[in-house]
């Protein structure tokens, strides 16, 4: 069973992506479960850090771009939106340029003023490469 609100599609996540720093990254949202979401990013010049390796920092935009998306998408938007309010993360392995990495979020807690999801980066060998949990907050929107 979906956890989405109404049916969204990956088509519908477009503009929620363009003018954030997703997007300049090169984010791209590849593909959406019924319970999960799913976002790549190509590891290039753009996202290294001074050791020619993917820049942590960058593996944690990827994961709260992801979950926020995910958790925007169990809302009505009219009505709500979903903030991040905590996020951690364990590099595991590092992220080489020309790496595509996959970001897969999960939710393992969708309660009615928080959610809590697990994000799980893999590089296109399926080699794990980062661990992340995101604590999203769930917001009204002022009248």
């Amino acid at each position: 069973m979906s956890i989405w609100f109404g049916q969204p599609t990956l088509q519908d996540i477009t503009p929620l992506n363009e003018g954030t720093v997703g997007e300049v990254l090169g984010i791209e949202f590849s593909h959406l479960g019924d319970d999960y979401l799913e976002a790549t990013l190509t590891v290039n010049d753009r996202v290294l850090q001074p050791t020619g390796i993917l820049h942590g920092g960058v593996s944690v935009v990827l994961a709260e771009s992801v979950c926020s998306i995910g958790a925007s998408l169990t809302v009505d938007l009219t009505k709500q939106y979903a903030v991040g309010q905590e996020i951690n993360a364990n590099h595991i392995r590092p992220g080489l340029p020309g790496d595509v990495i996959t970001a897969r979020a999960t939710p393992v807690s969708r309660g009615r003023r928080t959610q809590v999801w697990d994000i799980r980066l893999h590089n296109q060998d399926g080699k794990l490469v980062c661990i992340s949990r995101c604590t999203m907050a769930i917001l009204d929107h002022v009248q």
